[in-house]
């Protein structure tokens, strides 16, 4: 079995580093760096140096693998979904791209192929769940709330991202969609505040942000679902100065004769201050509600995950939630347990009792220990 791995940032690194313990991986992305440190971690994992923006490539590049995961960058991650699908091979994407995944269902189904999107820890795990309890009762309300943190948070931002700065804003700039009594709210990001205590790391605060996405069309009958954001309570402050500067803006200005946009500038200004080091502390909060009837009785179902650094594998809990999430979800193409055809987000494979359970005996069996409450 050969898996092809497009992009070796923090979460393609672990995707690949647990793969390989199975099957033969190799790993695509441009950065010469990135890819050395794969090889370093482990010599049997190939890597190929290439542009994954050039997609007129890809038959040729992926045409000899079983299975394609997507591990690039948000920007330029509906684009390479296309270019996969057109391959017909099997795919597991966790780009989490801004596009609606859903519209390339009937490319997918037209070319034989099965995708399953949107499979890390949130979105991910969260629509897992929530698909799991909408097969067994009459839900009336989702909530998730969901964060990545540095354990030792400094001043002025409070914060340390897993990933590229220009994502996380791309986060709080895009305006968030919320399900409320029936009907789809929108409202700008970093809205809504709310203090919530918990018992790991105490007092956080959360905000709305588009973490909804496919569940606001394949989950249509629940009328109330919110999704928020978790961060240290004095991350925001600046976030919102800055917003509200201009310094988030994609519209480029004239600097000395150079068109540049506020967000290049700032993007690189805060890829030091927040890029989170290769073995710092960090922590993946998360809390799933889910309220409903079953045979005419209220239940109420909670989800928690607390999952930290790992030091013995140096990875770190968001690479680990979300890549083993992902890798979970290779094995159910794998191992077939998983077969129908065209783009399915988690919510339509957790609908499958066995196929929830599998996933999260995975996560188990690699101390990603989700809590039924």
């Amino acid at each position: 079995m050969k898996i092809g791995v497009l992009g070796a940032g923090m979460i393609g690194k672990a995707i690949a580093l647990d793969l390989i313990k199975y099957y033969s991986v190799t790993t695509f992305d441009n950065n010469e760096k990135k890819l050395t440190q794969l090889k370093n971690s482990n010599n049997d994992i190939k890597i190929v140096q290439a542009d994954l923006l050039n997609t007129e490539h890809f038959y040729n590049w992926f045409n000899e693998f079983d299975i394609v995961v997507s591990a690039v960058p948000g920007f330029m991650g509906y684009k390479t979904l296309v270019a996969l699908i057109e391959t017909c091979k099997k795919i597991v994407d966790i780009s989490f791209f801004s596009e609606d995944v859903l519209q390339l269902n009937q490319l997918a189904i037209d070319n034989n192929c099965t995708v399953i999107t949107d499979i890390g820890v949130a979105p991910g795990m969260s629509n897992l769940i929530l698909g799991r309890y909408n097969a067994e009762m009459k839900i009336n309300l989702f909530k998730c709330f969901v964060g990545g943190l540095p354990k030792n948070p400094k001043p002025p931002f409070y914060y340390k991202a897993p990933f590229s700065p220009i994502d996380v804003i791309e986060e709080y700039t895009r305006k968030a969609r919320l399900k409320i009594n029936g009907e789809i709210i929108v409202k700008p990001a970093l809205t809504d505040r709310e203090l919530i205590e918990f018992n790991n790391v105490g007092t956080l605060e959360a905000f709305n942000t588009d973490g909804l996405r496919s569940l606001l069309y394949t989950m249509p009958h629940i009328p109330t679902m919110i999704e928020k954001t978790l961060r240290y309570p004095k991350h925001l402050e600046p976030i919102l100065l800055l917003k509200e500067m201009g310094f988030f803006s994609k519209k480029k200005i004239e600097v000395d004769g150079t068109l540049i946009s506020p967000l290049q500038i700032t993007s690189k200004l805060l890829i030091n201050e927040w890029m989170i080091g290769d073995e710092e502390e960090e922590f993946t909060i998360m809390k799933v509600e889910i309220e409903g009837e079953k045979n005419g009785v209220t239940e109420k179902v909670m989800y928690t995950l607390f999952d930290t650094f790992n030091f013995e594998t140096k990875t770190s809990s968001m690479a680990r939630t979300t890549g083993y999430t992902c890798n979970a979800a290779v094995q159910l193409l794998v191992q077939e347990q998983f077969t129908k055809k065209g783009v399915f987000p988690p919510e339509l494979i957790g609908n499958d009792k066995n196929c929830f359970d599998f996933v999260m005996q995975y996560l188990k069996e690699r101390n990603v220990n989700w809590i039924k409450h």
